[in-house]
């Protein structure tokens, strides 16, 4: 059964290690407000994985969820932005993402 309010997205982190490093404990203590947007935009739940420098991230959403208007709202929020701007430090695009895209949605291509 096909789950419309999941969605799963990749990313690469710059390859070092005390970037990655930082990174995840910039993870560990997410700022409020960029949780509070998250919530507000109606993500429901939210956990990224990483294997080397690729990450995984994967949310639930509810019924209404849009990432356009999630998009359209974090442009709007300096918090949001400020916290985009400091990630950039240790994101690196996919080569499949569009000219300043971050995270690349993935196509489901099994399920149990």
């Amino acid at each position: 059964m096909k789950h419309p309010n999941r969605h799963c997205l990749f990313l690469d982190l710059v390859d070092d290690e005390e970037l990655i490093r930082q990174y995840e404990e910039y993870h560990l203590d997410v700022w409020p407000e960029v949780i509070q947007s998250l919530r507000d935009a109606g993500i429901r739940e939210m956990e990224i994985y990483r294997a080397g420098d690729r990450l995984a991230m994967v949310i639930e959403t509810d019924e209404g969820f849009s990432f356009e208007e999630k998009n359209e709202a974090d442009k709007a929020n300096p918090k949001v932005q400020e916290w985009e701007q400091l990630m950039w430090k240790f994101q690196k695009s996919l080569p499949v993402a569009g000219p300043g895209a971050k995270w690349v949605m993935g196509k489901n291509v099994f399920e149990l």
